[in-house]
């Protein structure tokens, strides 16, 4: 199997170019992604032939445990770089199919390191929420970026997120299970470190991204209308919404390097 390793802000993955979702089991996708007996990733991306009219490719997106998730914003980045790639255009738009929806993809791509803007759709607000975990009351704001979301602010260190990272992604208020987002609004920014449903911590998430920056301006934490940096592990993307809650995320994709297993 031919492989292309990519990374967005450091929320990296193997790539391959498939004609249908068979080429890659859950079972081998796990393998695969295993950093010491594999070649080592958050997840793969399987680049399928697109269902829908008017797409250029289908992604699949499979974690570093075997589930599936319906979309990943990193990774549409790094598939858009890929296939812009595969096309010669160092500008232009590719339209990517995920689970959760066609992702129309601006890529700039004329310095070696691919930039791309994403329309990210609506994000769903769906309130606060209060959880018992392990006795102790959690406050959550579940959102939706095309996969689940629970956006906590506050000052967090690394043992807090190693403790209820795990424990909010698993529970049982979550049947799907949940991402989990561990914010703090720093001027007219935010940081951001995330809990990846079936990955655990990523040095980056763009969907994560999406749903905390909306969160933060429903609450009147930042301003919408502009792009709000979000300073996540691996780096820098810049989400704008407007008043509908429309996102748009951009940020850059790596190619690291290629080969087969």
């Amino acid at each position: 199997m031919e492989f292309f390793k990519y990374e967005g802000l450091g929320n990296d993955f193997v790539l391959v170019d498939a004609g249908d979702e068979a080429a890659v089991t859950p079972a081998r996708a796990a393998a695969v992604c295993d950093r010491r007996f594999g070649v080592g990733a958050d997840g793969v991306l399987l680049v399928l032939p697109p269902r829908k009219a008017g797409c250029d490719v289908r992604m699949r997106v499979i974690n570093a445990d075997g589930s599936i998730p319906e979309m990943c914003g990193n990774g549409v980045r790094c598939v858009a770089v890929h296939v812009a790639r595969a096309k010669g255009l160092l500008e232009g738009t590719v339209r990517v199919e995920t689970d959760a929806g066609v992702s129309p993809c601006a890529v700039e791509d004329g310095h070696g390191e691919g930039i791309v803007t994403v329309d990210m759709g609506l994000i769903r607000l769906f309130g606060d929420r209060t959880l018992d975990v392990g006795g102790k009351s959690v406050t959550v704001t579940v959102a939706d970026a095309g996969n689940p979301h629970a956006v906590l602010f506050g000052t967090f260190g690394r043992t807090d997120v190693d403790h209820l990272g795990p424990r909010l992604a698993t529970h049982p208020d979550f049947p799907r299970g949940t991402n989990v987002e561990f914010s703090h609004v720093a001027g007219d920014g935010i940081d951001l470190i995330v809990w990846e449903r079936g990955v655990g911590i990523t040095l980056a998430c763009g969907t994560g991204a999406c749903a905390t920056a909306a969160v933060a301006v429903a609450k009147g934490l930042v301003a919408k209308g502009r792009p709000i940096p979000v300073h996540l592990p691996g780096g820098r993307l810049d989400i704008t919404l407007d008043d509908a809650g429309h996102a748009i995320m951009r940020g850059p994709a790596r190619f690291v390097f290629s080969g087969v297993v």
